[in-house]
């Protein structure tokens, strides 16, 4: 939704960008309003909607969806890429309109009707909560309500996030991620923050699927060269935690699910090198899913724009 707002031709004249930011941050409010007034199946039909208005009629970054589509999974036809990419649009939808419904969760039994989530593996690991711990994750099915559960179910999540532009929507969505318990941190604070979170025994979540801009570290990424991003190795390998991937998916029912990985660092140590095999086995869990439920994964981001390969307009 901001997205599409920004995108308007006019946004580079002189005071509009002032304006296409009140508008998209008026918008997003109204949204809200409007879809904690419905039944939750009333809402993500108007999510499906928008996601299909974005899609087809705005053709929202739609060139470039279908192009990275089609290089990542270069036996699917243009039909199946076409299917994919309309529930990669609904999907996205979807996310946005449960986390503009967050405030209508106000109770493990509200959160546990959304979501499945066993904490087993996390616990187990991490001496039953007590020690830190990094969470990776990617922009994968609804990421965000797995956050929320987390938060609620397990423990709380300290929240690794890059400020949007429009400042007043960046403090609305924070203000929702952290609306049960959760905290977040930007990037440019995240090292000497991060570190201190996991001495205290906290736990750092980190999205990890997305390119680094200033990154001078490659890996292969469904086929193809892209930048990664390093973060959540660096600081599971200097603090000495244990790492996990969480990703959530739809189960088919309207729920969610989410699956724990522990990503087994018993051979590594704090070093460049050992740094960059971590990072390549929570990647390899990420690609798996998106593999296996590419409509679930945040294709409107170009993962490859900083690998020196095709780039978005």
């Amino acid at each position: 939704m901001t997205s599409f707002v920004e995108s308007l031709r006019f946004r580079n004249r002189p005071g509009m960008k002032s304006l296409v930011s009140a508008i998209s941050y008026l918008s997003i409010r109204i949204l809200g309003f409007f879809v904690r007034a419905l039944s939750l199946r009333q809402a993500r039909r108007v999510a499906c909607l928008l996601g299909d208005f974005m899609h087809k009629v705005v053709g929202m970054r739609r060139e470039m969806v279908y192009r990275n589509i089609a290089l990542s999974f270069p036996g699917k036809s243009p039909a199946e890429i076409r299917n994919i990419a309309t529930g990669v649009y609904r999907n996205v939808a979807v996310t946005l309109i449960d986390v503009l419904r967050f405030p209508l969760i106000r109770s493990r039994e509200d959160v546990a009707a959304l979501i499945d989530l066993d904490p087993a593996i996390f616990l187990k690991g991490t001496d039953n909560g007590r020690k830190g711990a990094v969470l990776v994750s990617g922009h994968f099915g609804n990421w965000e309500l797995m956050a929320l559960a987390f938060g609620m179910m397990v423990k709380p999540l300290t929240i690794i996030v890059k400020g949007l532009s429009n400042e007043s929507i960046d403090r609305s969505m924070n203000e929702l991620r952290t609306l049960r318990g959760n905290s977040v941190v930007y990037d440019r604070q995240a090292l000497r923050e991060g570190m201190r979170l996991l001495e205290e025994g906290g736990v750092l979540a980190v999205l990890s699927d997305q390119s680094d801009p200033g990154a001078k570290n490659y890996i292969d990424f469904l086929g193809r060269r892209a930048t990664v991003f390093q973060g959540a190795a660096f600081f599971a390998l200097k603090a000495k935690v244990p790492l996990f991937v969480g990703m959530c998916r739809r189960s088919g029912d309207g729920k969610y699910t989410t699956d724990t990985h522990e990503i087994d660092t018993s051979d590594l140590s704090f070093n460049k090198a050992d740094i960059a095999t971590l990072t390549e086995r929570y990647t390899a869990v990420i690609e798996d899913y998106i593999r296996r439920w590419p409509e679930e994964w945040f294709w409107l981001h170009n993962r490859w724009k900083n690998g020196g390969e095709w780039q978005s307009d």
